[in-house]
């Protein structure tokens, strides 16, 4: 199974505390982990900044390393999270994200999420 990170969920480890990966993998087994082009570039932005949040930045862009990089395709009338959602649905994956927007979105368009519920915790979710 696919599994496509946001921004948000690549950064979660450092800010939390938690295995990403290994959490993802005791909710669904064995996983190819994806990550956009886009979403890469947005933790490189993010990562010049100086705190915690630069650092969980780096963090994400190193665990992004061990992804497969996709494009979600041009469009300049959809935003990142709006491609998010389009390739989850094409691509038949599951999507890891602490977005509630997005979250929001995939699970009315039956798109799966992995989330973090509690403090270290990540749970999958059915819309």
């Amino acid at each position: 199974m696919r599994v496509l990170f946001d921004t948000n969920a690549l950064m979660i480890p450092l800010e939390r505390g938690v295995d990403l990966f290994s959490e993802v993998q005791a909710q669904i087994g064995a996983f190819e982990p994806v990550v956009p082009r886009e979403v890469r570039d947005e933790l490189t932005g993010i990562a010049r900044q100086q705190g915690r949040r630069g650092a969980a930045a780096r963090f994400g862009l190193a665990l992004a390393g061990r992804c497969i990089e996709e494009s979600l395709g041009a469009d300049d009338n959809l935003t990142v999270d709006d491609r998010i959602a389009r390739y989850a649905r094409t691509h038949d994956c599951i999507v890891a994200t602490g977005d509630g927007a997005l979250r929001k979105t995939l699970l009315r368009d039956g798109v799966p999420v992995l989330t973090l519920r509690g403090p270290r915790r990540i749970t999958l979710e059915r819309g």
